[in-house]
């Protein structure tokens, strides 16, 4: 049993890393004691986008009905034959992420698979359960069972995902309407997004990293410096959005390359060392 949980953390590991450079190198810095747990989050919630995003010569809404069925058993008995499952229900047992969080993620990937534009109620709805509760689950691993810390953190690590995931809806904006018909943003047309427009999503991101700060800095021993690169690599993707026009957004994914990166990794290591962070 023991051998087969750590190969599931493995599939999970090898999964995350082939998926995302950037996550990848945003674990690697966090203490060991909570990679595997934070490589069996990431697993889960790629598998569940995956399945809603891009297996489309295949029926989607089946496959996920499956796969949330499998998620629930997998959690009630323990112990499941995928291995992806395996891992995450071993992490969300042993560290007692509450189930409410599982559900609003999975409601929000099932809202995928039938939403091609979001009102205000829905976009909300789609932000806390799609980016906010993978940051609550990641919080409750790092907090290790420290609840009243847990809630103290609750609102900075809510925030953290919200701008995360809003500004991957700009980056994605062009290949999320090409590939898949969906707009995100309550009341914006593609064909006519503006610059005002851009802006004002770009103050709420603003705002949303500031108040996110406040709990990173505040982090446990161990998991501060992994969130910081992850926090400092979406602000420099942010600043690069920023000086890009509406236009543009519509005609090309921004990215940062792989030797930024290694350079954001090393600049944060060394400000965490020197305990600028």
């Amino acid at each position: 049993m023991e051998l087969y949980d750590q190969i599931s953390y493995d599939f999970s590991k090898r999964l995350t890393r082939k998926y995302s450079t950037s996550f990848s190198l945003g674990i690697h810095m966090l203490d060991s004691k909570f990679h595997d747990s934070i490589y069996a989050i990431y697993g889960f919630v790629r598998v569940a986008d995956e399945i809603v995003d891009t297996f489309h010569q295949h029926d989607k809404e089946k496959l996920f009905r499956r796969f949330c069925e499998d998620t629930y058993l997998a959690l009630d008995n323990g112990i499941s034959t995928n291995p992806i499952l395996n891992s995450f229900q071993d992490t969300v047992n042993k560290f007692k992420i509450d189930r409410k969080l599982i559900d609003a993620f999975l409601k929000s990937m099932e809202m995928d698979l039938s939403f091609s534009k979001y009102e205000e109620s829905s976009y909300e709805e789609y932000i806390y359960g799609s980016a906010e509760v993978v940051g609550l689950m990641c919080l409750k691993v790092f907090c290790q069972g420290d609840e009243k810390n847990y809630e103290k953190l609750v609102a900075p690590a809510r925030s953290l995902g919200s701008a995360f995931q809003k500004i991957n809806f700009l980056r994605d904006f062009k290949s999320d309407f090409a590939e898949r018909g969906r707009v995100y943003f309550p009341g914006i047309d593609f064909n006519n997004f503006t610059n005002d427009q851009k802006k004002e999503i770009e103050k709420e991101i603003e705002k949303e990293f500031n108040d996110a700060w406040k709990g990173v800095i505040k982090l446990p021993n161990g998991s501060k410096l992994g969130v910081s690169v992850a926090y400092i690599y979406y602000v420099t993707l942010f600043k690069k959005i920023r000086r890009i026009p509406a236009n543009k957004i519509k005609s090309e994914r921004i990215r940062i390359n792989n030797i930024q990166k290694i350079i954001l990794l090393i600049q944060t290591w060394f400000r965490y060392n020197l305990r600028l962070i």
